[in-house]
């Protein structure tokens, strides 16, 4: 799935991360993961992940009584175009405004402004995109 075709849903991006945390699980690795955030129904959890296969996001291996269910996409493809769709349409694509206004609703911490100083040198050097 190219990455420009991702739009997962906000269920369907709660799935995806507990499988980029966890690695393969069965589906109800999957929904005890979640129920530990919010109650949800296991049924539901399972027909998310069938549509999730159905739409390319996930992968299932049938190869075992139990199916066993992994990421399709990749963690960063996904955030890098959920982040490019939001900039555009929230920010009009101003990198600078989303960042000012990150950092302005929320004190960074001391090692979090170390990052963002480190990120910094390394785009002006030319060694980070």
């Amino acid at each position: 799935m190219k990455a420009d075709q991702l739009k997962p849903t906000e269920a369907e991006l709660e799935i995806l991360q507990a499988l980029w945390e966890k690695g393969p699980c069965t589906v109800r690795q999957v929904h005890e993961h979640l129920c530990r955030r919010k109650e949800t129904g296991y049924t539901t959890t399972l027909k998310i992940m069938q549509i999730m296969t159905e739409k390319g996001l996930l992968k299932r291996d049938e190869t075992q009584r139990t199916h066993v269910y992994h990421a399709n996409v990749e963690e960063k493809d996904v955030k890098r175009q959920l982040l490019d769709r939001f900039l555009e349409t929230v920010f009009g694509g101003s990198a600078t405004a989303l960042v000012m206004h990150a950092l302005g609703n929320k004190q960074p911490s001391l090692e979090e402004l170390q990052q963002i100083r480190q990120l910094i040198d390394q785009i002006e050097k030319g060694g980070a995109q």
